[in-house]
């Protein structure tokens, strides 16, 4: 690597990189652009991973209803987001919806990824809940709960021991399709590093750099779910 940037005659500045990190003045942090996009990232993150933990618990319900309308929605939902680019969504939700809605950028990032990555979180939920052998359900009935009930204390309290793994591989895709929200101009962190590009040329730095914390979030993230399942498992 290091002899074909030579060949291209490239100026390596690993120097001048802390500063788009983060400074100091007068004694005082100041967060630098790239801190800055970490912290938009992580906000879109979290936020469409609860948005669409809900899309992907309803849908499963919806599916396993015994109502048809209900499986009818929620299999076309599925179908149209699975079978769909992301990057197409996002403009479609952007560039369509957005004005007769009034979405934010922000907002409509967010729709975005949520109902992208509800839609493949619903069979997560919905394996976990087939999982959950039928006497569970039977037990639960026989105690006198109604349906709704035996879900929220009997079924998904089981289920999401083995629903977690698959989740967090879900959860870090979320972390990394996030990447495509800058195409919308919303300065996460792969926006602000393209900026920071087209101003200092810092080709090979900063992205080495974006996919540095890139890969530390995902890990740090695998590495919380691994003591959670962990946990989890002694508490069984």
């Amino acid at each position: 690597m290091f002899v074909s940037t030579g060949k291209l005659d490239y100026n390596w500045q690993w120097y001048r990189i802390p500063k788009y990190l983060f400074t100091f003045i007068d004694g005082s942090f100041v967060a630098g652009p790239l801190l800055d996009g970490i912290l938009v990232t992580v906000k879109i993150t979290v936020m469409s991973l609860v948005i669409s933990s809900i899309f992907g618990l309803v849908t499963a319900l919806f599916r396993l209803s015994d109502s048809f309308a209900a499986r009818t929605l929620s299999r076309v939902y599925m179908e149209l987001v699975r079978n769909t680019p992301l990057l197409v969504q996002i403009f479609f939700i952007y560039f369509v919806i957005s004005p007769v809605l009034g979405f934010s950028r922000f907002t409509s990032a967010v729709m975005a990824l949520s109902l992208f990555e509800g839609a493949y979180a619903s069979e997560i939920f919905r394996a976990g809940i087939l999982s959950i052998h039928k006497g569970q359900w039977e037990a639960a009935y026989s105690i006198g709960l109604n349906h709704c009930n035996t879900y929220r204390h009997v079924i998904l309290p089981q289920a999401i021991r083995h629903m977690l793994p698959p989740l967090a591989s879900q959860a870090i895709s979320l972390i990394k399709d996030s990447a495509l929200v800058s195409t919308i101009a919303i300065y996460d962190l792969t926006m602000q590093g393209e900026q920071i590009i087209a101003e200092t040329y810092m080709v090979f730095e900063l992205w080495f750099i974006i996919a540095a914390i890139y890969l530390l979030m995902t890990a740090t993230l695998s590495f919380v779910v691994n003591i959670m399942g962990k946990r989890l498992a002694v508490e069984v």
